[in-house]
């Protein structure tokens, strides 16, 4: 009996032991935002109503009817009169573009934002251990990694890593990279840099499913700085709770769209993606009170014929903010009524449309940039970050505010009194709708 009770004893002290160990382990593994910082280009890169059309009359392969698709699809896109866009295009060297122009668009996002944030934050370049980049759609050798490294001299034992081709869902694939990297590697800095090359990839032809790039694509990016060291948890500004990652390019279909292509195929894809990511995501960020509800209302509705019972999932008794990809005014529509979110929900997703345009992998931080310029983060608020990319994939992730007082308006500055604006109607609409005019046999647009 003794000896039972001596047996008992020591596997009662290593279950013990193994949950501490378990509780200290994942303790040691959090993913911390120490800061971020946004690119925001000089005014004489804006490309209002005067400058578009300028670009667009250089296209000699443009006709009316192309003419015509343009209006319509920028009127419609929720960009207005402030997005930037590459000096090259601004330039008129968009037919013709270098390798100088993609690397000097790249040097001025990555090491312009890098500068203030290592300025901000107070950790020097020396500090960092991981490095990840990623840009779709310009992987040159050198790495843009080592760009950076070289710049700033980084050490030479840095783990650095370039991401190319998952499209706007990018920084949420770095974001989760470095979350696993923190679970092998203790008191480490991380660095993410989520931007776009669009100087070498502006089209100038008349296909019109390849033309929608131009109308909504823009420059911008995002460094982020991010640590697991829990002596630092006092300083950060937000601290990553989850991650989920789907990616249904097993699918034809899927495989071959992408989120910027506005056609069915594209919509099918989204959609399947992004309900196979909420249904891995929403038991990690609801109460269970709230998941058991659903499940009743669920079993209710299907014993009962002909009576609708059903309730919608309440996605704000775990989250507190939306900061949605602001890849259109149609993905912004059909993401906030896929959610049943409010406009007050949905308003920083498209002010950061309307303001910056869609700029890709770097997107979402402008998104977040606008929540803390308002003042609407507090302590322990849930932020539900959704991007969706090429493959196709849906990845998102939930942030919780670590501190109240947030209120740095970084991009916003100089115009953060101005929003929300109420009217984000474009002026093409005004200035040229008569182009629609079917008695126009040929159309010639002057200065």
């Amino acid at each position: 009996m003794e000896f039972l009770m001596k047996i008992c004893l020591l596997f009662l002290c290593g279950l013990i032991s193994h949950f501490v160990n378990m509780i200290f382990q994942k303790r040691n593994q959090q993913c911390y935002m120490l800061g971020y910082e946004c690119f925001k280009a000089a005014d004489d890169r804006k490309l209002d109503t005067d400058a578009c059309v300028k670009v667009v009359l250089r296209n000699k392969n443009l006709g009316l009817d192309q003419y015509r698709f343009l209006l319509k699809t920028i009127v419609s896109s929720g960009l207005g009169e402030e997005t930037y866009g590459p000096r090259n295009v601004i330039d008129g060297r968009e037919e013709f573009p270098s390798e100088n122009d993609a690397h000097a668009e790249m040097d001025e996002i990555m090491f312009s934002t890098l500068d203030t944030l290592f300025e901000k934050t107070g950790v020097s370049p020396s500090e960092i251990d991981i490095l990840v980049v990623d840009v779709s759609l310009f992987s040159p050798a050198p790495s843009l990694t080592s760009r950076i490294i070289n710049r700033y001299k980084m050490r030479d034992n840095i783990k650095s890593f370039s991401l190319s081709g998952m499209g706007c869902s990018a920084s949420m694939v770095a974001i989760d990279m470095v979350q696993q990297l923190f679970k092998t590697y203790k008191n480490q800095f991380a660095i993410v840099v989520s931007t776009e090359s669009i100087a070498r990839h502006w089209y100038c032809g008349k296909e019109k499913s390849m033309m929608l790039s131009n109308c909504l694509f823009r420059n911008g990016g995002c460094s982020i700085l991010l640590t697991n060291k829990r002596n630092l948890r006092d300083r950060c500004l937000l601290k990553l709770k989850c991650t989920v990652r789907t990616n249904i390019g097993y699918d034809d279909e899927a495989y071959g769209c992408c989120i910027q292509v506005e056609d069915p195929q594209g919509y099918q894809a989204a959609d399947k993606a992004f309900t196979g990511n909420l249904k891995l995501l929403l038991p990690k960020i609801l109460p269970v009170w709230e998941l058991l509800r659903y499940a009743i209302s669920t079993l209710r509705k299907k014993s009962t014929k002909g009576q609708n019972l059903s309730f919608n999932l309440n996605l704000k008794s775990g989250v507190d903010h939306f900061c949605l990809h602001p890849g259109g005014r149609a993905v912004i529509d059909g993401l906030g009524k896929s959610l049943g979110l409010s406009e007050y929900d949905l308003e920083p997703t498209r002010m950061a449309l309307y303001r910056f345009g869609n700029t890709s992998a770097g997107g979402l931080w402008y998104v977040l940039s606008y929540m803390e310029a308002k003042k609407r983060l507090k302590k322990g608020d849930k932020v539900f970050m959704v991007s969706l990319g090429a493959g196709f994939m849906c990845n998102n992730c939930v942030w919780e505010v670590m501190k109240d007082g947030l209120e740095d308006t970084r991009v916003w500055e100089d115009c953060i009194d101005e929003y929300p604006r109420k009217n984000l109607v474009n002026p093409f609409t005004e200035k040229y709708s008569w182009i629609n005019d079917e008695c126009l046999n040929f159309v010639r647009l002057d200065d």
